[in-house]
């Protein structure tokens, strides 16, 4: 658990998080390539790739004929506020505040009263060149104020916020014009005059932690989703060869709808798998056809105070296991389960079920959208949290464990499917 609290504070942003792994597959030998340049791939490689600073792809192919692709898909991005362009808001009085968007379906009141700062990335000139640097602002930089309640006698009476309005936080008072533009270069290692785009987003300083009576709960920023991509990235790294390309994808804007370059609407992962298959003259349909997806992105927990949101049969709860989710906004067939039960149960791991109630329809996630260009089976999976999309979410410390163990062994194993029948 201390490895997953690490990776967590060590990734403010997404592109801190694929760094941080880039770094893990680079002391473990795995060969950088970049998707603009033709290199080979060999049989016994072990490469990774990265789009758009955000999204990222590793595998390694077996020295033997392989069969198809074990993967699974994550995604890196996170419900935040976006930091627009030009930041600055002066006044009222002689405040300095942010323009700031919404990123995804956040839960808006837990962002309020909490130190916050800002990560990302900006594009700087350097010489004749536009270089990427990572940025974290390593200070307790801004905060979003309440409204006191003499002045707004109904928040705890249910209040809808205006995010021009109650989420614009607030950095300063009697600060010189351009100031938040000198902090992040400072950041980034460059002069203001320097930095020509950024992605940037706000972020908590506050840091995850280990806790209940028996320590059973963990809370920390961005459990959703960089939890499952941490139990399937040490599962990835784990594995033994088996008869099929292991593949470890983390991918962007899934909390948007995926409908970037580097979202599971692009053609990442696609692109690749083809790629594998060219490089050492594997025929692409077949091999594809011989795959496996696991679409990883956690899920509902049974709440302590509202059992009634969940549905009567299907009620996961924290260190209960590996949880499958089922209904039309996910991509589990009878088969995708049946071949990820049969997995856990040979790995000693528990099996939950998910299903949102009838009338509550939750999230999707990006196991159907990639199918669409990734034609293999495909199960959606997750792990039991509460406060999901909350800046500061709560799961269980045991499912990690969990989770490692079942893509430790789904890497491992290889997957065939002949006229309705499967084996691993």
């Amino acid at each position: 658990m201390s490895d997953l609290l690490k990776f967590l504070d060590r990734s403010p942003s997404r592109y801190h998080a694929v760094a941080n792994l880039c770094g893990e597959l680079e002391a473990a030998g795995y060969t950088r390539l970049t998707e603009g340049r033709t290199r080979p791939v060999a049989p016994g490689g072990r490469y990774y790739v990265t789009r758009g600073g955000s999204a990222l792809l590793a595998f390694r192919i077996p020295r033997r004929d392989f069969t198809g692709f074990m993967i699974s898909a994550s995604h890196s991005d996170a419900p935040t506020f976006r930091i627009r362009e030009n930041a600055e808001l002066s006044g009222p009085e002689d405040y300095v505040r942010l323009n700031t968007e919404r990123y995804g379906g956040m839960l808006c009141a837990p962002w309020l009263d909490r130190p916050l700062t800002v990560a990302g990335r900006v594009l700087a000139q350097c010489g004749d060149a536009i270089e990427t640097r990572l940025v974290y602002v390593d200070k307790e930089l801004l905060m979003i104020p309440n409204v006191a309640i003499h002045m707004n006698r109904s928040a705890n009476e249910g209040f809808k916020y205006d995010p021009k309005c109650d989420m614009v936080p607030l950095m300063g008072m009697g600060l010189e014009k351009g100031a938040f533009r000198r902090e992040i270069a400072c950041a980034a290692g460059c002069a203001p005059e320097d930095i020509l785009g950024t992605d940037l987003y706000l972020c908590l300083r506050q840091k995850g932690v280990v806790w209940g009576a028996e320590n059973q709960f963990v809370s920390a920023p961005r459990l959703d989703d960089l939890q499952c991509a941490w139990g399937c990235f040490r599962g990835f790294m784990a594995a033994q060869d088996s008869a099929s390309v292991p593949v470890y994808a983390l991918l962007d804007n899934e909390e948007t709808g995926s409908n970037t370059r580097q979202g599971a609407a692009g053609t990442f992962l696609i692109d690749w798998l083809y790629r594998i298959c060219d490089g050492v003259e594997r025929e692409r349909l077949p091999a594809v056809a011989n795959s496996f997806l696991v679409s990883a992105d956690n899920t509902h927990a049974v709440h302590p105070n509202h059992p009634e949101y969940a549905d009567a049969t299907h009620r996961p709860r924290m260190n209960g296991g590996v949880v499958l989710k089922h209904g039309i906004r996910y991509a589990t067939d009878g088969a995708s389960q049946a071949v990820f039960a049969a997995l856990c149960e040979k790995a000693g791991v528990p099996v939950q079920h998910y299903a949102n109630r009838a009338d509550l329809p939750g999230g999707g996630t990006l196991g159907l959208i990639a199918t669409a260009h990734v034609p293999a089976h495909t199960v959606d999976i997750g792990l039991a949290q509460l406060a999901m999309h909350s800046c500061y979410e709560t799961a269980g410390v045991q499912d990690t464990e969990y989770l490692i163990r079942a893509m430790t062994a789904f890497y491992g194993a290889s997957f065939r499917e002949e006229n309705g029948r499967f084996t691993l």
